[in-house]
């Protein structure tokens, strides 16, 4: 198959088209204990009231507010699972602990330092509560039966899980775990631990690309390191026809070793689009093949092998693809706002990101863009597009960026990674 030469998509079009592409997968109800990270294929709709009934915010003493200022005679408690079966009549009260159900007749609750006790004797030493139901939390305070809770696309992390199981649902509808297949290829690549030749580097790939979809609910299968050979690339490919989604990393280019394209071709696939206007990351590559064993046609997302590459396209092209995937309703990445340290050098006609180091108030840009690491920390924490107005090329000027570190950690508690973007001052 031959592909036309076409200049490469805006940053933003190639996006929407690969998220167009996502497979949907099957829904399922999932325990809700155990479907952290996944996200919802429906509404998520209260299943009972809560709290119940009316309970006590504090600890203290239950009793009517029409017979404020008292005394008052003690005729019971109240304690959290453990109602008074009884009802308040005038000049009684029920001694009543923080988070117990409010007794029948009672419409107050008197904090116990505003009050003394003697024996069933209660009297009032302090302010009584204005109004007398503040410290009541009413039937219904957090959510009533059929409320809207989470909307579908909404990500379970622990609080979504704490509020569907006090909401009532042992069970929430999710799409399955996503099946994804990592083929890194290479001849210069050797597999992590091995003893390397002078011409060898560690296939360090794999597992990044591994490791960054582990925060969401995929199995992942890796291939590699495959060599720089038609037909080995080919047999790889065969090998993962049940993965949802093969992301490759390598190979995607057109040197005469960059043998992605016609291995997708032998094995049947079709090309989507290649080469986008980003830097670093231009000879991305998508396409797609049906499957016997697949509901919807596997996804191929080809990524280049420079490891910084491969990190930038992989958070702007592969987790908005697995969460669209997996029914994300917000796939793409989100924008955090910061400021240059310093001049930052004029972009070319490309989005260009730039790697960086973030103290808190701005970023400031490595010497060295073409480097393993940052020199400031052991891995580079912020990335930052530099396609600039000349407006924006200061210092001081502000940007949408990226710190990388927050991001996986953002993402692990239910919000999306984070991209880049450079904003007017």
């Amino acid at each position: 198959m031959t592909i036309p030469r076409q200049p490469p998509l805006p940053l933003e079009e190639a996006q929407a088209r690969l998220i167009a592409l996502a497979p949907r997968l099957p829904v399922e109800h999932r325990a809700t204990a155990e479907a952290l990270g996944h996200y919802l294929a429906a509404p998520l709709l209260a299943a009972r009231t809560q709290p119940a009934t009316a309970l006590s915010a504090m600890d203290g003493y239950a009793l009517r507010a029409a017979d404020l200022p008292g005394p008052w005679t003690v005729i019971g408690e109240s304690a959290a699972g453990h109602p008074f079966a009884g009802t308040v009549g005038t000049g009684q009260a029920v001694r009543i602990s923080t988070g117990a159900a409010l007794p029948a007749g009672a419409d107050c609750v008197l904090l116990q330092e505003d009050c003394q006790r003697s024996d069933a004797s209660l009297t009032l030493t302090g302010t009584p509560p204005q109004p007398p139901s503040r410290h009541i939390r009413p039937a219904g305070m957090d959510f009533a039966a059929h409320d809207p809770l989470l909307a579908t696309g909404s990500r379970l992390g622990a609080a979504q899980i704490a509020l569907a199981i006090a909401a009532g649902h042992g069970h929430v509808p999710v799409y399955r775990r996503l099946r994804l297949a990592v083929i890194d290829s290479g001849d210069e690549l050797a597999a992590a631990g091995h003893a390397l030749a002078p011409h060898q580097i560690p296939a360090s790939n794999g597992p990044m690309l591994a490791a960054m979809a582990a925060a969401l609910p995929v199995d992942v299968q890796r291939l590699g390191p495959v060599p720089d050979q038609l037909d080995a690339l080919a047999a790889a490919l065969d090998r993962v026809r049940d993965a949802d989604i093969v992301v490759t990393s390598g190979g995607a280019s057109v040197g005469d070793h960059d043998l992605v394209r016609p291995a997708l071709e032998a094995v049947g696939a079709r090309i989507d689009f290649w080469r986008v206007a980003i830097k670093p990351g231009k000879p991305l590559l998508v396409g797609h093949r049906a499957a016997a064993s697949l509901s919807a046609p596997q996804v191929i997302l080809g990524l280049p092998g420079n490891p910084a590459s491969a990190y930038v396209t992989a958070h702007l092209f592969l987790l908005p693809l697995l969460r669209a995937a997996l029914g994300a309703a917000d796939p793409l990445p989100r924008p955090l706002a910061a400021r240059l340290a310093q001049a930052m050098p004029a972009g070319g006609g490309r989005t260009e990101f730039l790697r960086g180091t973030w103290n808190g108030e701005a970023v400031t840009l490595d010497t060295l863009q073409d480097r393993a690491r940052s020199p400031r920390s052991p891995a580079p924490i912020a990335w930052c597009d530099a396609k600039l107005a000349q407006r924006c090329d200061r210092k001081g000027a502000r940007y949408r960026s990226i710190c990388s570190n927050l991001a996986d950690l953002l993402d692990g508690t239910g919000l999306v990674a984070y991209s880049f973007r450079i904003r007017s001052p």
